[in-house]
Formats: structure tokens, C-alpha cells, sequence
């Protein structure tokens, strides 16, 4: 499935693409649907970068062993390790 978000829309919004992509990865983030790892590859910045965004905001990082685990086998998964 494929959402397509209009320029229309975008303009509306005030935001570019890349703003939206960000505003709903640490929304995800935050709900704890996303992982660090997911969040940061949603929107294409390694983790330290997202980890960065997320202070600029004052928002708590939740990093637990599960979420590491994870993460590893998300990275062998896209031979990233």
C-alpha cells in the first residue's frame, strides 16, 4: 500500500515532505510502534542523527534489549552488519 500526500496538502500543512516523514516517525517513536532503528531508517538519518532530532525536543529515548535485538537482526536482515 502507497499513500500519496499531495503538494496541495503539503502546502496546507506548512511542511515539506521530508518535515511530514519526521513529524510521523517520532510520533511512531514515541508510541512505542517504532523502534529507534525503525524511526531512524523511516526517515533516512543514521541514529545518531534521529537521537539528535529527538533531544532538539526534549523527547526521552526508550532503547531496551528487545529493541536491541531487534535492531540486529534488522540489520543482518538488510546485510547491514
Amino acid at each position: 500500500m502507497s499513500i500519496v500526500i499531495t503538494d496541495e496538502v503539503l502546502q496546507t500543512i506548512q511542511m515539506s515532505d521530508k518535515e511530514l516523514i519526521q513529524e510521523i516517525a517520532i510520533l511512531l517513536f514515541e508510541q512505542e510502534r517504532f523502534t529507534l532503528g525503525q524511526a531512524s531508517h523511516f526517515v533516512g538519518m543514521n541514529q545518531l542523527e534521529f537521537q539528535r532530532l529527538l533531544a532538539s525536543r526534549k523527547i526521552p529515548i526508550h532503547y531496551d534489549i528487545a529493541e536491541f535485538t531487534e535492531d540486529i537482526k534488522s540489520l543482518e536482515a538488510n546485510n547491514w552488519r
